[in-house]
């Protein structure tokens, strides 16, 4: 089978009995980086050394299907450099393709930044959306935060730390500088911090400079009373920003109760006036 297996994030103390009992066994182990996955079985203690075959974004595609092929004579443990594969990690092309062929997956379930910051943020927990990184390009990471800022869940973002501060004020333009957020750094590991606050506040804040790895969640979006003709402009502002109208008008209709299609409907029959 293909064994997906969290490793630590950063303590590690995290990782499991039952993960260090299927290291020390594996025959075949599937890595984001071998030399990282070398020295995680260096200092858990780990004699046995097994085969390291490297699976990474750049080479996913075209290894995965001789991985799922093997696997289906002997396991192939599958790891990240930290936390759950396929989790904005490779893998996911390995499993999706298992599933397709057949082949059993299985995991090793551990720990994981995603949860751990949901955890700890101190923001609803009920019910969130994880969207990994945002887009590098300021254009790009704009109409993304354009299409989720009705979203009532909260969200939980990736995002590296040179990037912090001008993601944290797109997201204060693009979801307003009062909605409730917390930046949480070098989870588990000895400097752990995690700084709450609005979007504002945050994003002046990690203009000094933050080190680290980054999880950034985000309250999710108040629920609003508006009338249709406020969010027909509000439709005809995000369609001016760029946004596809269609798109525009799910994402208002989704904030305020009023259907997309007559969102869309109006905004076509004030164009054509």
């Amino acid at each position: 089978m293909i064994l997906l297996a969290a490793t630590p994030i950063g303590n590690l103390g995290d990782a499991s009995a039952r993960l260090r009992e299927t290291l020390a066994s594996a025959a075949v182990v599937a890595a984001e980086d071998t030399r990282h996955t070398a020295q995680l079985l260096r200092l858990l203690g780990i004699e046995h050394r097994p085969e390291l075959v490297a699976l990474h974004d750049h080479n996913e595609h075209e290894r995965a299907e001789a991985l799922v092929e093997r696997a289906r004579e002997q396991d192939i443990v599958l790891v990240s450099d930290a936390g759950m594969p396929t989790v904005s990690d490779p893998g996911f092309r390995v499993v999706q393709l298992a599933a397709e062929r057949g082949v059993a997956v299985s995991a090793i379930p551990g720990p994981s930044a995603v949860i751990t910051a949901l955890a700890v943020a101190g923001l609803p927990t009920d019910r969130f959306a994880f969207e990994g990184f945002l887009p590098r390009k300021a254009g790009e990471r704009g109409r993304a935060l354009a299409a989720l800022a009705a979203e009532r869940r909260t969200l939980v973002f990736f995002e590296a730390p040179t990037r912090l501060a001008d993601s944290l004020d797109d997201l204060a333009s693009a979801f307003g500088e009062e909605r409730p957020a917390a930046v949480c750094r070098e989870l588990t590991k000895l400097h752990e911090e995690v700084r709450r606050g609005t979007l504002a506040e945050l994003a002046a804040w990690a203009r000094a400079g933050v080190r680290g790895e980054i999880v950034v969640v985000v309250g999710g979006a108040p629920e609003r009373t508006v009338s249709p003709e406020a969010a027909l402009a509000e439709v005809q502002q995000r369609v001016a920003a760029g946004e596809r109208l269609k798109d525009a008008s799910r994402a208002v209709a989704a904030a305020t109760g009023i259907a997309a299609r007559e969102l869309y409907a109006a905004a076509l029959a004030d164009r054509a006036r």
